[in-house]
């Protein structure tokens, strides 16, 4: 198994609303979420990016999205959770670009997919638990997510670790 180190990753909260689609049934939770200390500050941060939040709520409302959950944006992606209309107790997700909300494949390698980054996990749970607690939608729909910020403090150590780098928990 080849293993990489990751970039910086310390995101943080920028935004949320709610966001009811034209069908008049659809609705969404939105949380804008940053990656802070990076280089390219306006791909990855909502206040440096030429294509904003408002921008952002526009385009997706012209969307086709069905269904209730929440989506996370960041400046350069998109992520859209919604309980299945099939069987309400699972979680589907999608991902797009933020600018023109094309598809994006969220396949990865070795057969897996990717799921969620730490931001996008946090709330993620959240969501699921208010989902789970709620007597109704509109219960649901009440209550948000408590995500504010996460780093990750060390975006090596699988590296260290699958290279025999790391003894007993530390690194070497």
């Amino acid at each position: 198994m080849h293993v990489s180190a990751c970039r910086l990753y310390h995101s943080r909260l920028a935004g949320r609303s709610l966001l009811r689609m034209a069908d008049g049934q659809s609705v969404f939770k939105m949380y804008y979420v940053s990656l802070t200390g990076r280089a390219e500050r306006g791909r990855y941060e909502w206040d440096q990016s030429p294509f904003g939040i408002a921008d952002f709520e526009a385009l997706f409302q012209r969307g086709t999205f069905e269904g209730v959950g929440f989506v996370t944006a960041f400046p350069h992606i998109t992520k859209v959770f919604r309980f299945a209309p099939s069987m309400e107790t699972v979680l589907h997700v999608t991902a797009f670009n933020t600018r023109d909300l094309s598809p994006l494949n969220l396949g990865r390698e070795e057969g897996y997919t990717e799921f969620a980054c730490l931001a996008e996990a946090v709330i993620a749970a959240d969501e699921y638990r208010a989902w789970a607690s709620a007597l109704s939608v509109s219960d649901y729909l009440r209550s948000h997510s408590a995500f504010k910020e996460a780093p990750v403090v060390d975006a090596a150590k699988m590296k260290r670790y699958w290279e025999g780098q790391e003894t007993a928990g530390r690194p070497a």
